[in-house]
């Protein structure tokens, strides 16, 4: 993966969740995806599987204009990269 790659996938991510367009949604992970929403989620809280995640992420939408997201690689590595990024709610959370 290039630095370049990373920064697709997370523009491609915050324009899906932005749209919750189903295929957008599904065309981020593999069908045996893992999605955790903290980074402390284990278990049952973690979503297991393309459809799962999309089904999840469709279940408790975002209100259009109520948050916004920044995301960036920090480094990228073989096939692995650290991000850094913001998310800010209107309301604050």
């Amino acid at each position: 993966m290039t630095h370049d790659e990373v920064q697709t996938w997370l523009d491609a991510y915050v324009d899906a969740w932005r749209t919750y367009d189903p295929a957008a949604i599904a065309a981020l992970f593999t069908e045996d995806a893992a999605y955790a929403y903290h980074p402390w989620d284990e278990g049952d809280e973690v979503v297991r599987g393309r459809e799962a995640i999309v089904a999840d992420w469709l279940q408790e939408r975002d209100e259009p204009g109520s948050w916004e997201a920044q995301y960036r690689p920090l480094m990228v590595e073989g096939q692995r990269a650290v991000i850094t990024g913001t998310t800010r709610y209107a309301d604050g959370e």
